[in-house]
């Protein structure tokens, strides 16, 4: 929040009146000034933001928040939430700050700068961007706010389809995690006789393996060893090769680990940055710590035009196009896809491979969804198992391949659980790495925990091994219904076309945009497809991610929705989304 010094006698109409970008005023506290009072606060202490649009009249202060106006393409400050202070002890209570503040030595003021500024930070935090998170879903939260206040809305709530949180679209959690849980927290419960004895051995082993058999305690900064040991095991069986606990790490979630191979690849002492390659369209995590740790990024597209295919002409064609700017050191491949739901076959899997080891290329294999693959004909294969099975000299390629608890049919992406397998690093690499980690401690042990039980979950003849199947099959079942329910949705829609959702939590259509909505956006200073997705969460409560933060081909408009919402709410969230897509064309036809 800025605190921004106005000169006015009405900040609203004047604001609305020099049309100026909301941005100037959403979320600031305003306090007017005199010239006199804002020209010494300016000398003294230089940070505040002056703007003269008038003479001051009566102290005032208010907080100012916008939203884009229907009158036309540019942005208005239109609605603003005043509380005047005219009179009143808190009239006198801004006085006497602005008194106690104003008329200060210069050199005690000097000292209140702040060390950290918008100037001083670092440049790379300010031009990250992560769109999943970004101004639509601000946006969505302050009509939740509003929503709850009373305002009145053409939608009843909010459906936020913009991120993969099965649990917030009213996933029930798996019985067997939860209890496992529940003990793993409170150990008393291990003398309950509502758990079953399956389940109260599983959070033994694990309590047993916790320093002073406690979840409480601090693991080692590579994970719980027993639950490393489970990991390997669970490769093993995915895989048909064996796995090393000592090569599997456990993590906050499997961005954290993502994170922490990415900065293996910052060289400050290098002439260029170090390349890495990432899929367009790709997941923003990818495109927002490249920037923040000053790496290079090398887009290269996946084909919308098959089933968004990964075609190594065009990882040639990257690579030959970006060689002389970037060092570039590693691929980043994302199976099952996001956002476009695409699932690769072990042909192009081979083919990316052979590419990698052509070029010398670390692998990064983004697999958290490996348990959501729907198409008929459509299988995952891990990197690990196709690396392995095709032999020297493709065996020996570094590569790292992450998993998470967040995904799939656990859906528990709060509990921030997951891990990477990091294989053929140089043994002195891999030792710099885990000092590496090692600052942060440890990740949090429940979602360890979580991870085990995905790693080791029942198997046939124990008690919980039936729920356990049923609940799982349910979820994964009901997903792969609103896979079909979504592709056949929007493809009925004029103006979208969608490539079928093979597997993730995804689709991704196209918009098929009239030439006057692009018009309307350019003039707005918005990308068309932002600028759809803000109108389509105004007029309907539906929240989706623009295709613009993922990347897309020049000239072409997408976005994100999940396949999340349960089915009623899914129903709900296609029909509004419908009736505003149907209006939007007639709007600028």
């Amino acid at each position: 929040m800025n605190i921004l010094f106005l000169l006015s006698t009405d900040a609203p109409t004047a604001c609305t009146q020099n049309q100026r970008d909301c941005s100037q005023w959403a979320g600031n506290v305003v306090i007017p000034l005199t010239i006199l009072e804002a020209v010494m606060f300016v000398i003294n202490f230089g940070v505040a933001e002056i703007v003269g649009l008038a003479r001051a009249k009566a102290p005032s202060i208010f907080d100012c928040s916008c939203h884009p106006s229907n009158r036309g393409p540019r942005r208005f400050c239109t609605k603003f939430v005043h509380q005047w202070m005219r009179k009143g002890p808190t009239t006198r209570l801004v006085r006497s700050f602005l008194s106690r503040r104003l008329f200060q030595t210069s050199s005690i003021m000097s000292a209140n700068k702040k060390v950290i500024t918008v100037d001083s930070i670092n440049p790379n935090v300010k031009t990250m961007e992560y769109a999943v998170r970004g101004p639509l879903v601000i946006r969505a939260v302050e009509l939740e706010k509003e929503l709850a206040n009373g305002a009145v809305k053409p939608f009843k709530n909010v459906i936020k389809a913009n991120i993969g949180d099965a649990h917030a679209m009213g996933q029930v959690p798996i019985t067997f995690i939860r209890q496992v849980l529940a003990i793993v927290v409170d150990p008393v419960l291990l003398d309950s006789p509502d758990f079953p004895a399956d389940v109260k051995q599983h959070a033994k082993d694990i309590l047993g393996s916790c320093g002073g058999k406690s979840t409480g305690a601090y693991s080692q900064s590579t994970g719980i060893e027993i639950i490393r040991k489970h990991v390997a095991e669970y490769i093993t069986r995915r895989d048909g090769h064996p796995a090393d606990s000592e090569n599997v790490i456990l993590s906050g979630g499997a961005s954290e680990s993502i994170r922490n191979v990415l900065k293996l690849f910052i060289n400050y002492t290098s002439s260029k940055k170090s390349g890495i390659m990432i899929p367009i369209p790709q997941y923003p995590l990818y495109s927002a710590s490249i920037e923040e740790f000053n790496l290079g990024q090398v887009g290269y597209y996946l084909d919308e035009d098959n089933k968004w295919g990964l075609d190594p002409a065009e990882l040639k064609r990257s690579f030959e196009a970006n060689k002389d700017k970037y060092d570039i050191k590693a691929i980043v491949i994302i199976n099952p896809g996001n956002p476009t739901g695409q699932v690769l076959t072990r042909e192009n899997i081979e083919a990316i491979i052979k590419f990698a080891h052509e070029h010398n290329l670390f692998i990064l294999a983004d697999e958290v969804y490996q348990d959501n693959v729907y198409a008929e004909g459509s299988a995952f294969y891990s990197f690990k198992k196709v690396l392995v099975e095709m032999g020297a000299p493709y065996n020996t390629n570094e590569l790292a391949s992450f998993h998470s608890v967040s995904k799939g049919y656990m859906g528990e992406c709060g509990m921030r659980g997951g891990y990477v397998e990091l294989l053929n690093l140089d043994p002195a690499v891999y030792a710099l790495f885990k000092k590496m980690i090692s600052a942060k401690l440890c990740s949090t042990t429940v979602g360890q925990a979580v991870m085990d039980c995905v790693a080791k979950p029942p198997t046939p003849g124990e008690p919980s091994y039936e729920l356990w199947l049923k609940e799982k099959t349910a979820i994964l079942e009901s997903l792969k219904t609103r896979a079909t329910l979504v592709k056949d949705a929007y493809t009925a829609i004029e103006g979208i076309t969608l490539n079928p959702v093979q597997g993730a939590m995804y689709a991704f259509p196209r918009l098929h945009l009239p030439p006057k909505a692009i018009e309307a956006a350019k003039a707005a200073n918005q990308a068309p497809d932002f600028f759809y997705a803000w109108k389509l969460l105004e007029a309907t409560g539906v929240c989706i991610v623009p295709g613009s933060g993922f990347g897309q081909r020049d000239g072409t408009y997408h976005f994100r929705t999940t396949i999340l919402p349960q089915p009623e709410l899914f129903k709900d969230m296609l029909a509004r989304f419908k009736g505003f897509h149907e209006n939007f064309l007639k709007e600028y036809a």
